[in-house]
């Protein structure tokens, strides 16, 4: 909702403040107004204003701008729907139509101001909402629907219509769901099923019908939000206001476009809170077109990358088909806490519970091996001769009689199964529809996860459709890939939000003394030299060699002996981004006549190359140590982000980073290491020392202190390498490149 003046915040950080919201109900933080304490070190929002969404998912009253009972009109159809929907939630429809007297034997009034009391919403069916938005404004209308299209999906002209629309609503206390959205919010829901709920947002309402139809297998749903072009509210006002319902257990989300990222991630943080799961489809995992950057850093993360991170840090779950989607949120939405994080996989084949299991484990999910003692209590029923130990392998027969629920119920008890998954490869009755029911029955007697995998490709059994559908305990799936998803996503958030402190609540809300110093280094519009990036860092308490800049071959020669051979020469100008490439780097350097010979060297170098210098730097030489890159770049959609990553002359072939969001805590730093494939180079290898790992994370969390308190004035900044030394020894940033915005 940055850039949004409902009640959240100007998108100038440097002149960010509080603004009004017209007659709609404040935003709140925890039960208080927004205000301006509210705000990070940057003048960012630290926390989601929630909208008071109540009145357009139940309003009093209606208007249908637009109505008509003209048969073969569209206007027709979706007016009767509305018609209907109106009914169900007891809210009093008026139509508005100029030319007619009534519509399906309802008074129609000719326009929005002629109506008989203030309406909570009004659902515009005309091609140019336009000057009704205006119209609806000045009689206090709270919310309105704009199904029109022809807006930013169309192109520049479509784009500028949609501009107008959102300036019509900025700050008038009207929220305009649209425009080219759908009829979506106002289908109608099975008032007959029990349990939590999923709440559905889409920005293509096609493609949360799957999501929707899993009513008919008794999933329940309670909202749908499909949010158009987002003009005004979007994505994450809505994962705002469905955190905050106690009725739903899981959000799940189709997402083309984020259209505020800081936003984003503050409803996805009021979630995580709340412990809510938000399962997403973001479609977009493909890069476009490679963005051009000076940085190592600028080219190691992607649009995409950003997006996958962000999600990720604050515990969205992301999928890639709308059936995982669904499955995921389904099970999400029903399954109680964990209680062990341990996996049994228990099937009537052998052959069944190896297959389940080695795609399991692969996945990473646990599954422990039973103890001694339950193996041998599993082989009062299962013969001996069979495999208990995780997967339980039963042979089948027992299934067909009072032992099958014997075995479902020992492994239920045993303290370090979490979950309890079993798939049924196919129909074999009788047997199959006993142990459908008992597996139906013991759920209903456990609070721990029950999981059955139907594999038949009819799914038209009754085991299937009566006894497992049936029941709201067990979470069915038709195949092996989408349980494991499930049931991974649901340990993981579990895991994550029972150690979840929000970065925002922890994010500095005054600069530090750091900041001044660098502003006055900062060259707008500029990149800076090495030097003067180092000095950037020196200002943050990021250790650099010892250097200095000499503009001759004497004072080279002097300031190596200041330094301590053997140094690095290397050159240093504004624009000069790469100097390896171009020869003008010259290391190892032991003696006065060599470092003369590379003066003369580098400078004569950057006269054939036209570059510009404002000197040459003699460095302090450091060797022993793993190369590793940070560095900050500006995400259009997030921000500042924060990379940390293998480094050194192969960094973009290697391409191993990791990306986060500012702000986050050490905890989120750490795990940003983790996420490494050379990983294991920090820990030590082929006899080499372990890294000084507290050390990196200092500095990755100082970097993201300047991106908090720079972002906005630096484009990007690269450290690479630095030069991680063995533990207890620090880390030390060799080179530095920063563009200012």
């Amino acid at each position: 909702m940055l850039g949004s003046t409902h009640g959240t915040f100007t998108t100038d950080p440097r002149r960010a403040h509080v603004v009004a919201c017209g007659e709609l109900p404040p935003h709140t933080v925890h039960g208080r107004a927004v205000t301006a304490d509210d705000l990070d070190v940057s003048g960012r929002p630290l926390y989601a204003g929630v909208p008071d969404l109540d009145r357009f998912f139940r309003p009093a009253s209606v208007a249908v701008v637009g109505a008509s009972d003209a048969e073969g009109r569209p206007n027709t159809g979706i007016t009767r729907q509305l018609i209907a929907w109106a009914e169900r939630v007891g809210a009093r429809l008026h139509p508005v139509h100029p030319t007619r007297r009534s519509v399906f034997g309802i008074t129609c009034f000719p326009s929005v101001a002629d109506l008989p009391e203030q309406v909570d919403l009004a659902v515009l069916l005309v091609g140019d909402p336009l000057p009704v938005i205006e119209q609806l404004a000045e009689e206090k209308v709270r919310f309105a629907v704009a199904f029109a299209s022809g807006f930013a999906e169309t192109g520049e002209e479509g784009a500028a219509a949609q501009e107008r629309l959102a300036a019509a609503v900025q700050g008038s206390g009207l929220r305009l769901l649209g425009p080219n959205t759908n009829l979506n919010a106002f289908e109608e829901f099975r008032e007959d099923l029990e349990g939590p709920a999923i709440a559905l947002i889409t920005q293509s309402g096609h493609q949360g019908r799957p999501v929707f139809t899993m009513q008919e297998l008794g999933v329940r749903l309670s909202h749908w939000a499909p949010t158009g072009n987002e003009a005004d509210l979007e994505t994450a006002d809505f994962i705002s206001y469905f955190a905050e319902r106690p009725e739903v257990g899981a959000i799940a989300c189709y997402v083309e476009g984020l259209k505020d990222g800081r936003a984003f991630l503050l409803a996805a943080d009021r979630a995580a809170r709340r412990g809510v799961p938000v399962v997403a489809v973001k479609v977009g995992r493909t890069e476009a077109g490679a963005r051009m950057a000076a940085s190592h850093t600028g080219k190691l993360t992607g649009a995409d990358t950003v997006v996958d991170a962000a999600m990720r840090q604050f515990g969205v779950i992301r999928v890639d088909g709308l059936d995982e989607l669904q499955d995921t949120a389904a099970c999400l939405a029903r399954a109680r806490e964990p209680k062990a994080d341990g996996v049994v996989v228990y099937s009537i084949s052998g052959g069944t519970g190896a297959h389940f299991s080695d795609l399991a484990t692969e996945a990473g999910l646990s599954l422990p091996t039973l103890s001694a003692a339950k193996q041998a209590e599993l082989h009062q029923w299962i013969p001996e001769y069979l495999n208990v130990s995780n997967p339980v392998d039963n042979g089948g027969h027992p299934v067909g009689d009072w032992r099958g629920r014997k075995i479902i119920d020992a492994i239920l008890d045993d303290p370090e199964v979490g979950v309890l998954i079993c798939p049924i490869t196919g129909p074999f009755p009788p047997m199959s529809d006993k142990l459908a029911q008992d597996l139906v029955d013991a759920a209903e007697q456990t609070d721990k996860l029950v999981c059955v995998v139907w594999g038949s490709p009819l799914g038209t059994e009754d085991a299937y459709r009566t006894t497992l559908l049936g029941s709201s305990r067990v979470a069915t799936f038709r195949t092996f890939a989408n349980c494991i998803t499930a049931v991974r996503a649901h340990l993981d958030h579990h895991r994550f939000t029972a150690h979840y402190r929000s970065p925002f609540d922890e994010a500095p809300r005054t600069p530090s003394p750091s900041f001044r110093k660098a502003q006055a280094l900062m060259r707008p519009g500029q990149q800076l030299s090495e030097h003067a990036a180092k000095q950037l860092l020196r200002a943050y308490g990021i250790r650099v060699p010892r250097e200095q800049l000499v503009t001759s071959a004497a004072a080279a020669v002097r300031a190596a002996g200041l330094v301590g051979y053997p140094v690095v020469m290397k050159a240093s100008g504004a624009q000069l981004a790469h100097k390896t490439e171009l020869g003008l780097v010259k290391i190892g350097l032991t003696s006065a006549s060599q470092v003369r010979d590379a003066y003369r060297e580098l400078t004569d170098i950057a006269r054939y190359e036209g570059v510009d210098l404002d000197g040459i730097l003699v460095c302090q030489m450091v060797e022993r140590g793993v190369e590793m890159v940070v560095g900050v770049t500006h995400d259009p959609l997030f921000g500042p982000t924060v990379t940390v990553g293998l480094g050194g002359v192969l960094v973009e072939v290697l391409r191993d980073a990791a990306v986060r969001v500012p702000p986050f805590g050490e905890d989120q730093a750490k795990a940003m290491l983790s996420e490494l494939r050379g990983r294991a180079l920090l820990d030590g290898v082929r006899g080499a020392a372990p890294a000084d790992i507290d050390a990196l994370v200092e500095v990755v969390l100082r970097v993201q202190r300047m991106a908090l308190e720079l972002g906005d004035d630096i484009a990007e900044l690269d450290i690479n390498p630095l030069m991680v030394l063995p533990r207890g020894q620090g880390a030390v940033a060799l080179d530095a490149l920063a563009v200012c915005r």
